[in-house]
């Protein structure tokens, strides 16, 4: 990649595929000349013997394609190219072809406004200063008369030149047999807008959605216009006759949506049905309403675990939203009135759901367009929208997670037009969360259709998920609530009370202040100044010196200084704040040391140890007899020699250890101990009922399968852990995080002492009433974890004084080398002399990698956490790691911590 395809790469953020096909053009126009009379078939040659796939350029002028998966970007990579030829190649005219109105206001948007969150050209010093004069379909005759005095504006700098046209309307002037208006001579120019552009000397044509430009009539005008260079830009490279899809002979780079999908660019599509459904027992009428239930459910799943996953991540708010595909326009009415009816969901969707097709008019549709573009506005209610083939290229929405298609369909051109509309991603890139990165495409009666189509070696997808609805979780419309620490809900409970009470504004302005504002600015303090070990510390002369200077300085910048009649006020109301923070961390908070624990790139790999199972260890001889066939004769294959020959069988387990160590991840210095373990335990179930002849066969003539066989046993016991982890240590600690969660709407706030059944529910049950808790509210994810709460509030005698549900970010603790991933522990417990970091966990699971690695991440923090505590009179910390089913109600909290205590 030469330097000016590196800067742009870098200044554009560009992605591997986008930053690939750069570096393609950058080397396709090495040492080729273009010119406005090309030898095209030299430059052919040229082109096909860097890339082969290039066989035509099927214009009459060179023109190359890029082929892109819908999602990865290639209005940005447009900007790239526009960037490149203009910076490299001193191009300043360009021609880009939209191939409808939508991505024409697109293209007009991210290419012209630099307010624009997608404007191409962010970075690019070069258009800081002189930006692109973009010239249009619609302003064409002003802006081009008054180019000269444009250039003048910028004392004689070069200007790059953007014309946008809509294809489609150019088009839909030429079927009457007529000429396109922008043939027709124009009065401002003296020529036509086409004349224009055909006498530009660097013109280079680039066409978004480029198959929509292959029609002989569109051909012919771009083949007029003798551009240098076309530039092709689509997700498919291809054209469609009947049946038949005919390739394009001009790609020089395809990037197909399935290694996007492998490459985490874009959604996961998982397509959705019902176990054993069977679609022939139902009316079609029947079919949509299940459809829709079934695609409903799964969006009311989805919409409160993407809201909370933007919360807890400090993202902004990301809103879901459902797309039916109807058959046509009166299927779409339809589907409209039975969405809007009262037992539909409770009638919840009938002002959130909107219809689009070709039939509306007028301010309709015109409404519906605008509710459209705007859907994931997080204040636009709808929630629903029904489409009849209405929505192609450039809607490109992020926020589509669930698909109802309900119309007749070939299943190749469902994976393209209608699943392509949901796959981009809402912050560009997987979040590695399942509600964030998956689409969810409900398929009950072409379900099977779908996969085969996905399955084909050529497909668009390759790969597909399959989700059963017996897998989901759905219990009807969810809503999301936040519990935060006792002291922010007192704060903004406080702050409501003030506001309904019957007192001036002013009067309610300075309440606020002294016993809301003030109290927040305080713990602020508390949780990020590093001169603060503890609660205690607020205590300090020097401490509430220092709030009182912060808080006077922000007051001036704020002309709050009015509230308060003297200095000496403000003094006194701050340390009433101070003492009402350090009552509350004292008694309602858990001092948590802020420690950053990651694991250090130095690893070990290997093997646990663990007994083979030789139950379907079957394995028979291999017949060693030599047969012979006389080729002159016609008698048949006859035996030679019976079989049996001399071999060396001082130790079996040798042969089958040497096969072993042929696996990569197999050392045999680090195992040999497990190996020979193994080994034996293999021979002695191939000795059982066997002579020495026979077993000396089945060595000899089965170790690779023995091999095998072991090794396959071997794979779940591979390990890869940190040797050790790497610790960053504030001398702060951190504030309790509010918890965000989901709630069934219809469901009540359960008691935690409360039983619920099946025990299955309480996954989806919220739960207060405690007395001990960092947190009002709280859910947890099984029984085991309930029980646990109600040990920790209930418990006659207990030493707990206060316990913490831990909100996601809470520990900043890392586990795992190749794929980093954050802990987040279950419990913490503070009793009188020790804080305990806690995890319930299923016996089965203890002595799995997964939950070893967690536990020695969290033993090292509890080891910092105890080091730093000691240094300020604080309690030591300690990792507990229970198994689920050793908690029951009766049991004592010290009798568990002794029990399952994993030492430092």
């Amino acid at each position: 990649m030469n330097k000016t395809a590196q800067m742009i790469t870098q200044r554009l953020s560009l992605r591997t595929p986008q930053a690939k096909s750069l570096e393609i053009l950058a080397n396709i126009l090495d040492e080729m000349e273009l010119s406005k009379s090309p030898d095209l078939n030299a430059l052919l040659e040229h082109v096909h013997d860097k890339f082969g796939t290039c066989t035509n350029f099927e214009r009459d002028f060179p023109s190359i394609c890029f082929a892109l998966a819908t999602g990865v970007g290639k209005t940005r990579l447009m900007g790239a190219f526009i960037s490149y030829l203009a910076i490299e190649s001193g191009i300043s005219n360009f021609f880009v072809l939209a191939p409808n109105l939508t991505v024409y206001n697109k293209l007009i948007e991210d290419l012209s406004n630099p307010a624009c969150e997608k404007y191409v050209f962010k970075g690019i010093a070069d258009f800081a200063q002189n930006p692109p004069r973009i010239i249009t379909g619609d302003n064409y005759n002003t802006k081009i008369v008054d180019q000269t005095r444009y250039a003048q504006e910028f004392e004689g700098m070069e200007t790059i030149n953007i014309n946008i046209f809509n294809i489609s309307k150019l088009n839909a002037e030429t079927r009457s047999g007529k000429e396109p208006k922008m043939k027709r001579l124009s009065e401002y120019l003296g020529e036509s807008y086409f004349q224009y552009l055909m006498g530009l000397k660097d013109l280079v044509l680039i066409m978004d959605e480029s198959h929509h430009y292959r029609a002989d009539r569109g051909m012919a005008v771009l083949n007029e216009l003798n551009p240098i260079l076309g530039l092709e830009l689509t997700a498919t490279p291809q054209t469609q006759q009947g049946s038949n899809a005919i390739k394009f002979k001009n790609v020089v780079f395809d990037y197909p949506l399935g290694r996007a999908m492998k490459d985490g660019y874009v959604k996961e599509p998982a397509v959705v049905t019902r176990k054993d459904f069977d679609p022939s027992q139902h009316t079609p009428e029947e079919l949509d309403r299940i459809k829709l239930e079934d695609g409903i459910r799964i969006h009311e799943n989805v919409k409160p675990e993407i809201d909370i996953y933007c919360r807890n991540n400090n993202l902004p708010r990301v809103k879901p939203f459902v797309l039916v595909v109807a058959k046509d326009t009166t299927h779409a009415g339809q589907l409209m009135d039975l969405i809007k009816q009262q037992n539909f969901f409770d009638g919840y969707y009938a002002d959130k759901v909107m219809e689009i097709h070709s039939n509306q008019r007028g301010s309709e549709k015109d409404e519906n367009i605008q509710q459209l573009l705007n859907v994931e506005d997080p204040d636009n209610s709808i929630e629903i929208v029904i489409h009849v083939n209405m929505l192609k290229e450039g809607w490109d929405v992020t926020n589509l997670y669930t698909i109802i298609p309900l119309r007749t369909s070939a299943s190749a051109t469902l994976t393209e037009q209608t699943i392509g509309r949901g796959l981009r991603l809402p912050f560009g890139k997987r979040m590695n969360d399942d509600a964030m990165d998956k689409l969810y495409i409900v398929s009950h009666d072409k379900f099977q259709a779908i996969i085969e189509e996905a399955n084909k070696p050529d497909s668009l997808i390759n790969t597909t998920q399959i989700v059963d609805m017996g897998d989901l979780e759905l219990e009807g419309h969810q809503e999301v609530i936040t519990a935060g620490n006792s002291l922010n809900e007192e704060l903004d409970e406080t702050a409501k009370a003030i506001e309904e009470a019957d007192i001036s504004q002013e009067e309610k302005r300075k309440r606020v202040f002294v016993e809301v504002d003030l109290v927040r600015k305080v713990s602020t303090y508390l949780h990020t100044q590093n001169t603060i070990h503890k609660a205690e510390d607020l205590k300090k002369e020097q401490v509430t010196q220092a709030i009182v200077e912060r808080v006077l300085r922000e007051m001036d910048s704020r002309d709050q200084k009015e509230l308060f009649d003297n200095r000496e006020e403000i003094v006194e109301q701050v340390k009433v704040a101070i003492q009402r923070v350090y009552e509350h961390e004292i008694t309602s908070s858990i001092k948590i040391p802020r420690i950053s624990i990651v694991p250090e790139e130095d690893f070990e790999v290997g093997f646990r140890d663990f007994d083979l199972d030789t139950q379907n260890l079957r394995l028979s001889e291999i017949s060693e007899d030599l047969q012979e066939k006389v080729l002159t004769r016609k008698e048949g294959i006859k035996l030679l020699l019976k079989g049996g020959r001399h071999r060396d069988v001082s130790d079996h387990r040798d042969i089958i250890v040497n096969e072993l160590i042929n696996y990569n991840e197999v050392d045999y210095d680090e195992h040999a101990d497990l190996l020979y373990k193994l080994s034996g335990q293999a021979l002695d179930s191939i000795k059982e009922g066997r002579d020495q002849e026979a077993v000396d066969n089945i060595i000899w003539n089965r170790k690779k399968n023995i091999a095998e066989f072991i090794y396959t046993q071997m794979k779940p016991h591979f390990f890869l852990t940190a040797k050790g982890f790497r610790t960053e240590i504030s001398t702060s600690f951190s504030e309790i995080r509010p918890h965000n969660m989901s709630k069934i709407a219809a469901d009540k706030v359960h008691l935690y002492s409360e039983t619920i059944e099946p025990a299955s529910r309480i996954k989806s049950c919220v739960f207060n009433g405690f007395k001990k808790s960092c947190h009002s509210l709280l859910k947890f994810d099984s029984k085991s974890e309930k029980d646990f709460a109600f040990i920790l509030e209930e418990e006659a005698g207990s030493p707990v004084l206060k316990w913490l549900r831990p909100a996601p970010h809470q520990f900043n603790i890392t586990w795992g080398v190749l794929n980093p991933k954050q802990y987040e522990p279950d419990f913490v417990v503070e009793t009188g002399d020790c804080i305990y970091l806690i995890e319930v966990k299923a016996e089965k699971d203890i002595q799995t990698a997964d939950v070893q690695d967690k536990a020695k991440a969290a033993i090292q923090y509890c080891k910092h956490a105890t080091e730093y505590n000691a240094e300020h009179g604080e309690k030591p910390w300690k990792y507990i790691l229970i198994p689920h089913d050793k908690i029951t109600m009766q049991m004592g909290f010290m009798t568990l911590a002794e029990q399952y205590e994993v030492g430092l």
